[in-house]
């Protein structure tokens, strides 16, 4: 098929992957989204030594700011959604993608885009224990500022008849929050794990570039919630395993149980947070997503994180503090 797709959040570690698996799709024409496009000027390919993205043409919008996002989807197709704020104060947080999701969708609606996607985290049903739990089964419950905004931003996407997409841990080249934060736990414990049972959805950001895209242009995915991570979930010892071996060691104490990592780290609520998220299970299963996708979920846990370790070393021998 040809489609015009316009996609937000191009460089950053998500959308990055679904403008690499889009520019070797016949037929898609690739739009960005950027602050620092000029205003008043058509879209413009990008050339050599342009901070966009190779391969695309781009268009002045900021989330930030509905008023500048009028006219970036005259002409398109598609919308992928992936830019997300992580950080910051709340109100912050919230214009960018509680607000700016709200203008963008409008825009969209408005330029008679036929198809919006999101890409969002199932953490907007906040802290688990969730297992096996398929779309519609639990709750939107976030437990931060973030998250709240993120599940904003996926009402304004349903109500407009889109797709919105939940990864839970994304992995792989540039991922600076899930192994740089094990990483810096055991930093802290300055010593292995043991009794971490919990089961995790997890996919490769490779994969979920190639995914996301693929949904996008589906004839079978219809408006709705999907999670989006490989069909194994992963045991958190794995997880902890492949950091030891592939990544860091935590040194040589005498392995922690939970209660004695838990008194060990309770001065640090970062690190309480990792081990909270190894203690609980987050698996999320969603067979129908594959089902009929022009994508699979690709290899296991262990092949795709092999081929990143060695970024992984390089990245925390750099970031002491992950």
């Amino acid at each position: 098929m040809t489609a015009g797709l316009l996609l937000t959040g191009a460089t950053g570690f998500i959308g990055s992957r679904v403008a690499a698996a889009a520019r070797e799709h016949p037929g898609v024409r690739v739009r960005t989204l950027s602050r620092r496009a000029p205003r008043g000027e058509p879209p413009t390919p990008t050339e050599p030594g342009s901070t966009t993205v190779p391969g695309t043409t781009t268009v002045p919008g900021d989330l930030a700011d509905p008023r500048t996002l009028r006219g970036s989807c005259d002409g398109v197709d598609v919308l992928v959604h992936c830019a997300s704020r992580v950080s910051g104060d709340p109100e912050a947080v919230a214009a960018v993608n509680d607000l700016g999701t709200k203008a963008l969708v409008e825009e969209a609606v408005r330029s008679g885009v036929r198809r919006i996607v999101y890409v969002s985290t199932a953490a907007v049903h906040g802290r688990g224990p969730f297992r096996g739990v398929r779309p519609g089964e639990a709750p939107i419950a976030p437990a931060s500022a973030t998250s709240r905004s993120r599940a904003a931003a996926e009402r304004h996407v349903l109500a407009a008849g889109g797709l919105v997409l939940r990864p839970h841990l994304v992995h792989g080249e540039g991922d600076r929050w899930v192994i740089p934060g094990l990483v810096s736990l055991l930093r802290e414990l300055s010593a292995p794990l043991t009794g971490c049972g919990a089961l995790h959805s997890m996919i490769d950001v490779g994969t979920l570039g190639r995914a996301v895209l693929a949904a996008a242009l589906s004839p079978h995915h219809g408006p709705g919630t999907h999670y989006v991570a490989h069909p194994d979930p992963v045991p958190a010892a794995e997880l902890l395993t492949a950091v030891y071996e592939q990544v860091e060691r935590p040194g040589d104490g005498t392995p922690l149980d939970l209660p004695t990592a838990r008194a060990r780290a309770a001065a640090s609520p970062w690190a309480l947070h990792h081990l909270d998220m190894l203690t609980a299970d987050h698996w999320f299963t969603d067979d129908a997503f594959w089902k009929d996708l022009d994508c699979t979920p690709g290899e296991g846990f262990a092949a795709a994180f092999a081929r990143s370790a060695r970024w992984y070393r390089q990245h925390v021998a750099t970031n002491k503090t992950g």
